[in-house]
Formats: C-alpha cells, sequence, structure tokens
C-alpha cells in the first residue's frame, strides 16, 4: 500500500516525486557501487542517464564517497568530462528500514564496455577508434593533473562512457582529490577515499599507502598508471584482474607499445606525462584522429585548407568507421554548414553521409540543416543545393518545399547568372510536384513565361521541357490556357532549333490533355509548317508530330462514327511514342552530375543523338554553360530574331509577367503589333501632311493599301510576321470584338491572364480600322468618313 502511495505521489514515472526524471532500465555493468539507468525527462522526454547509489546509513563510506562524486563532477567541466543535469539525495523507508539513496542526472551514455560489444569493429577501424577514444581520456586527465591539480585515482574501464555521438568520457569522481604535494612529511592518507579503488589498479606507492612517495611524485604518476591499465583492458578485451597481467604486451599495437610501457614505469618520477603522450605519440596519427580534430577546430582554418579537406571527406569519409562517421563526423558537418564555418563543398560530403542513413535518421539529422541552407546568401551553396536537389528532394515533404524552400529557390529565376537560372529551372523537376496550385499559377507560371524568352537558348529549351513534365501537376484549366500557347506561340518558333524540337516533343508528350477541336485547329496548322524546317531534326520530329496527331484525330473520326466519342482522343494517345520521351530527357539533364561546366548542357543533347547534327554554333551553345545569346543564332538568317508573332492576339506569358517587377516593353515580347490602338489621334494638319507624303503610295493599289504599309513596316520590326502571315488561319466572324476588347483591358488586368493568347486564331484583316486613328494611308479616309473633311481642309490651306 505504502509503496503504491509513492508512486501516486511522485507521478506516473518511476522514480522519487522530487526527481523529475523517469528512471528506465539499467545498464549491466557500472563503476563501483552504482547503478546505472536509462532515463528520459518528464518535461520534455528527453534522453538522460541517471546513476544511484543507496546505502542504510547515511554516513555509509559509499554515500560519503558518492556525495564527493556528485561535488566534484558539478564542479568540475570539460568537454571529455561527462556533463552534470541533476542530482538529489531521497530517504526512503522501507518496511522497518530507512534507505538512503543518491542520483545524479547526466547526459545520455553508456558504459565503454557495452557500447564496444555493440559497434563490433575489427582490425584498423577498431585501432582507429580506440585511439579517437583514448585521446579524449588523455586529454580528461591531463586537464585534470596538470591543470587543475587533481588526482583521479581510478581511471579503467569502468570509469570511461560514450555518450550518443561516440565520444569517450570520464566520470566516476568519487575518490577525486586535490593533489597535495607541498606537506611531503605528512602520513596521513592524501586520497581519503583510496580504498574504493581495486588493488589491481593501484600504483607500488599507492598500494603500499606509501603516502610520502605519493606526495613527492608529479601530480600525474597515479593517473598514468591508470591509463596503462585502461588500455591494457581495452586492447586485451578483458577486466584486469591483478597487476601482473600488465606485463602481457602480445595485444597492445606496436605504435603504442613504448609510452604503454612508460605509462607503467615502476618509478613514479619516470612516468609518461599524459600531455607528452597526446603531443608525441604516433599512434593518435591516424584519418579519424586528424578529420574529427580537423572538424573540432574549423574556425581556426582559413579558407584554402577548408575547401581542400572537404573535398577530400567524401572519399575520406568511406575509409572511416561507418558508425563514427554517422554519429560523429555527419553532426559537426551539419552544425558547420548551418552556422557557415563550413566551405560549399561540404554539403556533397553531408549529402554522401546522409545517404547511409535511413529515411527516418535522414529527415531528422540532415533535412533541417538543408531546409536552413536555402536562405543562405552564398552562391556557392544555392549553387550545390540545386545540382543535388534530386538526392533529397523527395524527403522534403510538400509544406516545407511550398512555404520554405520555394521561396528561397525562386530567386534563382531571375539571378544574373545564366547557370544558376538553369539550375535553379531544372531543380523544378523535382519541387515543382511538391507545390499547390496557387504557388503554381501565381508564382511559377510567370518565371517559367520569362524564361521561355530567355537571352540563352538552353534556357529556353529547358522551359520547355520542364512544362511538359510539370503539365499533369497544373489543374485542368491551367493546363487549357498555358500549354498551347507556350508550346506553339513560343517554342515553335524561336530561333533555335532544339528548343523547336524541344516543342514538337513537348506537345506530343502532353497530347492527352487536347481535345481534337484544338488538335486540328491550333496544334497541326503549327506544327506542319515545320516539315520545312531548315534543320533536319526538327523536321523529323515534325514528321512524327503530325502523323501522331493525324492518328489521333482518325481514330477520333473512326469512333465518332461507331458512336464511341467519348474519350476518343485520350484512348488512342496513351500509346504514342512520344508521351514516354519527354521525361526521359529532361530526366537525364537534371541527374546531370560533375564540374559546372558539365551541368549546363541541355538535356535534348544527352537524350537525342540526333540534335547533335545541328549546325556548329548551336552545338557548342549546348555543350557549355549559357553564355551570350550571340554563340547562339549567328548561324541563322536573322541573327537577332527573337520569339515571333502568334496567329492569336497578345502573348499571355507575356502578361503573367506583370507580377514580376518587369518592364512592360520587354513583356510584349514582340506582340505589339495592336499598339497603334492606343496613339492619339494627330492634329488635322499634321494628318494632311502625312496623307500627302503617302500619296504616291496609296493611290498605286486603292485597295490593298490600307493593309500592307502596316505590315511593310512591322516586317523591318520583326522579321517573323511573313512566316506567320503565310499560314494564318481565316479571320473568324469575331475578330473585330477580340481587337475592341483587348483595347479595353489594361496590362495589368489579372482576371484571366491566359484568356488572350487562348482566343481564336484571328488575323491582320481588322487592324486597318483602328489605323486610320494613327499613321494609317490617305485612301483608309474615305472608308472611315473622312475624305470630306480632308477636302475641306484642302481647300481652307
Amino acid at each position: 500500500m505504502l509503496k503504491f502511495l509513492n508512486r501516486v505521489v511522485g507521478g506516473s514515472g518511476s522514480g522519487p516525486k522530487d526527481l523529475p526524471y523517469n528512471i528506465g532500465e539499467p545498464y549491466p555493468s557500472a563503476w563501483g557501487s552504482w547503478t546505472h539507468f536509462r532515463g528520459t525527462s518528464k518535461d520534455d522526454g528527453s534522453l538522460v542517464s541517471i546513476f544511484s547509489i543507496s546505502g542504510s546509513n547515511a554516513q555509509d563510506g559509499h554515500l560519503a564517497a558518492a556525495r564527493n562524486g556528485v561535488k566534484r563532477l558539478r564542479t568540475v567541466r570539460h568537454p571529455n568530462i561527462l556533463s552534470f543535469l541533476h542530482s538529489t539525495e531521497t530517504e526512503t523507508m522501507d518496511a522497518a528500514t530507512t534507505k538512503h539513496t543518491i542520483y545524479i542526472v547526466t547526459e545520455p551514455v553508456m558504459p565503454l564496455s557495452e557500447k564496444i560489444k555493440e559497434l563490433s569493429l575489427q582490425n584498423i577501424q577498431r585501432d582507429e577508434y580506440y585511439a579517437w577514444g583514448l585521446h579524449q581520456i588523455a586529454k580528461a586527465v591531463s586537464f585534470l593533473n596538470n591543470d587543475c591539480k587533481l588526482v583521479h585515482a581510478n581511471v579503467c574501464v569502468a570509469s570511461v562512457v560514450v555518450t550518443q555521438t561516440l565520444d569517450w568520457k570520464l566520470h566516476a569522481f568519487d575518490v577525486l582529490s586535490e593533489f597535495d604535494g607541498s606537506n611531503e612529511a605528512s602520513a596521513g592518507p592524501m586520497l581519503q577515499y583510496a580504498w574504493l579503488v581495486g588493488s589491481q589498479y593501484k600504483p607500488v606507492e599507492l598500494l603500499k599507502s606509501d603516502w610520502a612517495a605519493v606526495r613527492k611524485s608529479p601530480p600525474w604518476a597515479i593517473d598514468s598508471w591508470g591509463l596503462g591499465c585502461l588500455i591494457y583492458e581495452l586492447f586485451s578485451g578483458l577486466k584486469l584482474s591483478k597487476t601482473e597481467e600488465l606485463r602481457n604486451t602480445a595485444s597492445i599495437p606496436k605504435s603504442l607499445l613504448p609510452d604503454y610501457q612508460r605509462l607503467l614505469s615502476a618509478m613514479p618520477s619516470r612516468r609518461l606525462n599524459t600531455s607528452k603522450l597526446i603531443e608525441n605519440s604516433a599512434y593518435f596519427q591516424n584519418k579519424l584522429v586528424d578529420t574529427i580534430h580537423f572538424m573540432e577546430i574549423l574556425n581556426l582554418k582559413d579558407s584554402v585548407e577548408k575547401d581542400t579537406f572537404f573535398r577530400k571527406l567524401p572519399n575520406l569519409a568511406e575509409q572511416l568507421p561507418r558508425q563514427i562517421v554517422l554519429k560523429k563526423l555527419l553532426p559537426l558537418l551539419a552544425s558547420a554548414l548551418e552556422f557557415g564555418s563550413a566551405a560549399a563543398p561540404a554539403l556533397t560530403a553531408l549529402l554522401k553521409m546522409g545517404s547511409w542513413l535511413s529515411t527516418e535518421e535522414f529527415s531528422v539529422k540532415v533535412l533541417p540543416t538543408i531546409v536552413k541552407l536555402f536562405a543562405s546568401n552564398d552562391r556557392a551553396i544555392r549553387v550545390g543545393l540545386l545540382q543535388h536537389v534530386d538526392q533529397f528532394g523527395e524527403s522534403l515533404s510538400a509544406q516545407i518545399v511550398d512555404e520554405q524552400v520555394y521561396p528561397h529557390v525562386a530567386t534563382g529565376f531571375s539571378d544574373t547568372s545564366a547557370f544558376l537560372r538553369e539550375l535553379t529551372l531544372k531543380s523544378m523537376l523535382v519541387l515543382a510536384p511538391k507545390l499547390s496550385q496557387r504557388t503554381i499559377s501565381g508564382s511559377l507560371l510567370k518565371y517559367l513565361s520569362k524564361l521561355q524568352v530567355d537571352e540563352e537558348p538552353a534556357i529556353r529549351t529547358n522551359t520547355t521541357i520542364l512544362l511538359g513534365n510539370i503539365a499533369s501537376h497544373l489543374n485542368e484549366g491551367t493546363r487549357k490556357r498555358v500549354l498551347i500557347n507556350a508550346f506553339t506561340v513560343r517554342a515553335l518558333r524561336d530561333s533555335f532549333s532544339p528548343a523547336r524540337g524541344a516543342g514538337i516533343m513537348a506537345l506530343c508528350a502532353t497530347s492527352s490533355y487536347y481535345d481534337i477541336t484544338e488538335i486540328s485547329t491550333r496544334i497541326l496548322p503549327n506544327v506542319v509548317v515545320l516539315i520545312i524546317d531548315p534543320d533536319n531534326d526538327v523536321r523529323s520530329k515534325a514528321f512524327q508530330a503530325v502523323d501522331q496527331f493525324l492518328q489521333i484525330v482518325k481514330q477520333t473520326y473512326e469512333k465518332t462514327n461507331s458512336g464511341d466519342a467519348a474519350g476518343a482522343a485520350g484512348d488512342g494517345m496513351s500509346s504514342m511514342p512520344g508521351n514516354a520521351s519527354l521525361l526521359g530527357w529532361a530526366m537525364s539533364s537534371l541527374t546531370l552530375k560533375g564540374k559546372p561546366a558539365e551541368q549546363a548542357p541541355l538535356a535534348l543533347v544527352n537524350t537525342s543523338a540526333s540534335l547533335t547534327k545541328t549546325t556548329s554554333n548551336d552545338s557548342s551553345a549546348m555543350d557549355t554553360p549559357t553564355t551570350a545569346p550571340a554563340h547562339v543564332s549567328s548561324t541563322t538568317d536573322f541573327p537577332d530574331q527573337h520569339v515571333p508573332e502568334s496567329p492569336t492576339s497578345t502573348d499571355g506569358w507575356g502578361e503573367l509577367e506583370n507580377g514580376i517587377q518587369e518592364e512592360h516593353e520587354s513583356d510584349k515580347d514582340g506582340w505589339d503589333d495592336i499598339e497603334p490602338l492606343e496613339e492619339p489621334t494627330p492634329p488635322p494638319a499634321l494628318a494632311n501632311i502625312q496623307a500627302a507624303q503617302k500619296r504616291p503610295v496609296s493611290q498605286s493599289q486603292p485597295t490593298q493599301a490600307s493593309l500592307r504599309p502596316k505590315n511593310t513596316a512591322k516586317v523591318i520590326k520583326d522579321e517573323d510576321d511573313d512566316l506567320w502571315g503565310s499560314i494564318a488561319a481565316p479571320a473568324p466572324k469575331t475578330s473585330s470584338k477580340a481587337l475592341n476588347l483587348k483595347t479595353s483591358r489594361s496590362v495589368d488586368d489579372d482576371d484571366d491572364p491566359w484568356a488572350a493568347i487562348a482566343a481564336p486564331l484571328p488575323t491582320t484583316k481588322a487592324r486597318p480600322l483602328a489605323a486610320g486613328r494613327g499613321r494609317g494611308a490617305k485612301p483608309a479616309a474615305p472608308k472611315l468618313g473622312a475624305q470630306r473633311i480632308n477636302r475641306t481642309s484642302s481647300s481652307g490651306v
């Protein structure tokens, strides 16, 4: 009944009520009379270690020594000494007896003997790990002896514990005492609790209780002997039972043997100081010790040393013990990157180490650091993240990508570096599927619209590729407004032949999203003209696309005749080879690894052998990082040719760009042929002068002259008008309404930014109606009822 009440008052967890920790299962071994338990915090559930020792009498010698240990552990702080968190002493009634218990709460650790069994290291990896552990314990002992003038007096395997990061730490401070060497004549015990130390661990002078000799000895004499006992137990795998076993050196590494023998010298004054052991021993010169030591003093290294180290680290990590790399090096590396002390090449090593973790561990240990790095202003870090996004992109949640990652990645779309713009574009193949429809429509498509008229041809081509790949992640309304216009108005009329080829392949790969009307009126008319393209590969793709879409039309016709028109287009498209081709060559571009110079080539070059047969300047632009646009289009007949005009009203991609702080002139992108509608009407006198200047031209063709002067001027401005005019569809009956509607809309109207380029195909026949208000020819005046006014004005003059 009493035990039940104690549990109720003390809380749901085990342990005394005034201990804010839950006591778990004990470890099988611990130092002295202590018991080592696993534990957790009652507040946040964090892991801890709990040490307890009990006695029936408050004046018990073990309890007195334990109190000394608690006091020393609380006051002595060092990276290689166990970290103290909490302590308490309780008194409980058990039947008729009183039980006194002391609790010490520390960071979570495990006994060294248990950790060695768990790791099961062999050969050189075992020796490297032991060297690192001994190096840490030697530093802790040196700190106590040389800096604090304290004597531990019982250094052995039982007094060493291992943290979660596999660091070795010294504890068991029950016997710890000040070194009193000033009073050599004193015969009293210098170590009050030396009786707790086993006789097998005591040096000769301590075993004989020769305190005068102890005081004459150096401060490190007793603990140097203990360190020798630790080395013997460590390499022999046996617990020391008697002092004579220390002479068995068969298991001691040869590089450590001379120092081992000096540590166990029979004369205290000749024993090796632990500080000298750290500085001079060849045994501690190995890859693991050097690597961890470099990481711990990273802030003291210059940029050249850091760069060299991190470039070697990925290969070096494969040679080190895997558990130590993941539990020790990986946290150090993540912390260094997060706080800016590591160079950009460290990101490659971080991701390589992270690939050895399970999915759950990767999400906990690596992903938080990566997400924080996306906010870095270091361009090299950003490039590294984008180059390796395929390695961690799948592990990112949709919410993290949409809210924390994409806003930082999107800045790369408008970066001045073409290489960074292209990497940002390629990363969207992994990140776009995790974006919300609001982000895709409101932000991503605006950036892609701008990139499709980028000065670099490789970026324009990859934008088309990306649109084809993410089409399945767009909603139906967005697909209707975007895909056909982006692939036909922009891609198929690009001056760069691989971009035109990419547009054809994108249309084929997304054919399942188009109905029979769109195929017949908007896709086939634009693709057919490319069967006479100057580039052989474009012609070949155009023929394939025409065959594919004609097959779709034919299947639809046959099913319509058979009474099964529903879903006809979709049924016939899944079997087309083009649907599977687009994803392949886009992925090959994204997963390309190597130097930055190898990252920029377009995806089309990697997968389509036929594209390598393009003109020499086109190929060079694809095989190297994107540079100046002049190198791309120098072999064409129109060196400065940009995206040609569309047969459909204005380019809606440009309208989307209003939200990206761009100039309106660049947003029009060659679609400024309706600008005269906005021009003010000139004064009558000026109109007469202009009409007189153009009278000889207009009189030669009284009917058609009103149409041609505007088009002629446009050819000078943009040489693609004639090409589009040759395949322009007949003017729809509502073409004039479309023009009037456009003039009434403002440039910043975002209600339906894709409606403009989604309209039916008008021609330019309606243009002279508006042209008469500006720089129109005189023969157009009689049709507008202005002939009588002109005559009156002439007579008045």
